[in-house]
């Protein structure tokens, strides 16, 4: 990236401009939302006034829905059969044919619950991945606002002396201008802070690989192998992103069926992403070079969904060269689990609401295709249609598919009544929607076969209630999804003091 795009890199919103580049930033904010609502109003006013119109599109679009599940469920199978090979391939095999044995895995764990035995049970995991530790740099990044964040250091300083090549500790501090209280800020302090070891190291930054990890975040035994794998050959390893699977496996028996229910949707759309490597963009927990983080100045720091812009940092500083590299192999996190039902609802809502705010990416990335003249306009129309498209099938598709094919019966009037298409409407959407049912059933099938892989105290007696909870997904799809997305895209659309902030999923492990 040259000249006058690169000032824009770390825009965080509408508000950090002035003048014209203002007024196109915020507009570019208003459109997701202003799709989604308008779809939604214009449902209501032609089924009022053109009844037939709107059941006409109610058909079709479930034609297309089902279509679409069809299309997804045969990515995601595909996904597992990829997924299930990984886990079976002895990566450090693999590696001994390659000269990996001068690669640094970078570690950051960013935390600011001080929740001890979340961060242990990730350095447990850590430990026990088959990688030389002698070959890692672990970094505990606290928050100092924390109250005993300094103890906990002390603790896991105590806890894991001598296991890694380096394990260090930070503490970000609180109230700095133009940053936002988040993971951004906590993990590029952590970072800035680590370089001067590994410049003492002497470790070039070409052979450093740098993981930033969700506190909950558990490794299965060979990620840093295939990690390791995945960046040696790949064409462009300082140019890619590293994204695994993000299963919500940890506390699995504990949370409920809706929160199993909704951690599972998240990672099958992960799953259908590997698939479709020229979309895929990084997510929670996610890795990449240190050369290409060094030279696009780190994480974003005045931005909640750090962890999606962190792709688009990348792609525009290196005008379009930027990719996510599929790793078809799992990493496991914590699903909701709050203390009560209500509040692992409430908890589950917040979650998805934060990641629906994701589509503040979508500004960012209109406006820099506006500003970048290196990239192709194919790229440019092919992303601008998957984003909006992405988003607003996000907040529309479930209130369209379950809620509003009564409309035109409803609000038509008599003379909607009096054509055939009136008593077909219900049978023809029933038919499409019992037939597009194949995506729940792929869903918990697939769902099964994951825990039955991944989890070492599956039993045979919990099939059956983990089948039958998948009944709740329409329901989840419009609770969960549809309604948290369309608040976000509403918020992003308003601005101001309607913007959102960092929100801390809860870590309890209590039974609820």
């Amino acid at each position: 990236m040259k000249g006058e795009s690169k000032k824009y890199l770390h825009v965080g919103q509408a508000g950090d401009l002035s003048g014209w580049d203002y007024v196109l930033y915020r507009l570019f904010e208003m459109l997701p939302g202003a799709l989604a609502w308008g779809t939604l109003i214009l449902m209501f006013l032609l089924s009022w006034k053109k009844p037939i119109w709107i059941a006409i599109f109610i058909i079709t679009f479930d034609l297309y829905w089902l279509v679409k599940t069809v299309f997804l469920s045969f990515h995601m199978k595909a996904s597992w059969r990829r997924m299930q090979h990984n886990l079976e391939i002895d990566w450090m095999a693999r590696l001994e044919l390659l000269k990996w044995n001068r690669v640094w895995q970078l570690v950051i764990i960013p935390t600011a619950s001080g929740a001890e035995d979340v961060v242990t049970d990730t350095i447990d995991s850590i430990i026990a991945c088959k990688w030389p530790k002698e070959r890692m740099i672990l970094v505990v990044a606290q928050e100092e606002r924390v109250m005993g964040s300094h103890v906990l250091g002390e603790k896991i300083a105590e806890k894991y002396k001598d296991i890694f090549g380096e394990l260090l500790f930070t503490y970000h501090p609180d109230g700095v201008g133009g940053e936002l209280r988040g993971k951004g800020s906590n993990e590029t302090y952590a970072l800035k802070e680590v370089l001067s070891k590994i410049k003492a190291k002497e470790i070039p930054f070409e052979d450093v690989i740098v993981s930033s990890f969700d506190e909950d975040t558990r490794m299965y035994d060979q990620y840093f192998s295939c990690l390791t794998w995945n960046f040696l050959t790949a064409e462009k390893p300082h140019r890619s992103s590293f994204q695994p699977v993000p299963l919500y496996h940890n506390n699995v028996w504990e949370a409920g069926s809706v929160s199993r229910v909704v951690a599972s949707s998240g990672t099958f759309w992960q799953m259908m992403q590997q698939e479709r490597p020229e979309r895929l963009t990084t997510f929670s927990s996610h890795s990449m070079g240190l050369v290409g983080l060094v030279e696009a100045n780190f994480w974003q720091k005045n931005i909640v969904s750090e962890d999606s812009r962190i792709f688009w940092n990348h792609y525009f500083y290196f005008n379009g060269d930027w990719r996510t590299i599929p790793l078809s192999y799992p990493v496991s996190l914590d699903a909701n689990l709050a203390s009560g039902f209500w509040q692992t609802a409430k908890n589950i809502y917040k979650q998805q609401r934060r990641w629906g705010w994701g589509v503040e990416n979508v500004p960012y990335m209109l406006f820099h295709f506006v500003k970048n003249k290196h990239v192709s306009l194919r790229k440019k129309l092919y992303y601008t249609f998957n984003a909006l498209e992405g988003f607003w099938s996000w907040a529309t598709n479930a209130l369209l598919i379950f809620m509003l094919g009564w409309l035109p019966l409803v609000l038509g009037g008599r003379e909607f009544t009096k054509h055939v298409i009136s008593y077909n409407l219900p049978l023809i959407t029933r038919l499409i929607m019992t037939l597009a049912m194949i995506g729940i059933v792929t869903s918990a099938v697939i769902a099964q076969q994951m825990l039955k892989k991944t989890k070492g105290d599956y039993r045979s007696q919990r099939k059956m209630p983990l089948i039958l909870q998948w009944i709740l997904m329409p329901l989840t799809m419009i609770i969960f999804g549809a309604i948290p997305g369309i608040e976000a895209q509403t918020r992003l659309m308003l601005g101001g003091r309607f913007r959102l902030g960092f929100w801390l999923t809860p870590k309890d492990r209590v039974k609820s």
